[in-house]
């Protein structure tokens, strides 16, 4: 999987872009995504590895909501929240 959400294209600056770009990876949720290219940015959840069938990390998304929520942010997609909570860092430090 690491190969495959590392993949950097020469020729798109971004990710959802590239049509040889097939897996999004969101650090801060922990989670992995199939790419859905109709020109945005969405993915497509997904609990195993398409190439080997190995099970991936659960997504951390609520929990990150929770614990923002916890925090007393409420609308922490527009709210200066801690930055730690932009990355992987806000899990993995605890």
């Amino acid at each position: 999987m690491g190969k495959r959400v590392e993949l950097n294209c020469r020729d798109h600056k971004n990710n959802y872009e590239c049509p040889d770009t097939l897996v999004s990876f969101i650090p801060k949720f922990d989670e992995y995504g199939l790419i859905i290219h109709d020109g945005g940015s969405s993915s497509i959840s997904i609990r195993f590895c398409p190439w080997c069938g190995q099970e991936l990390p659960g997504s951390k998304r609520d929990k990150w909501f929770d614990k923002l929520e916890s925090m007393g942010f409420d609308d922490p997609t527009e709210q200066n929240i801690p930055e730690e909570f932009n990355s992987d860092a806000w899990f993995r430090n605890t």
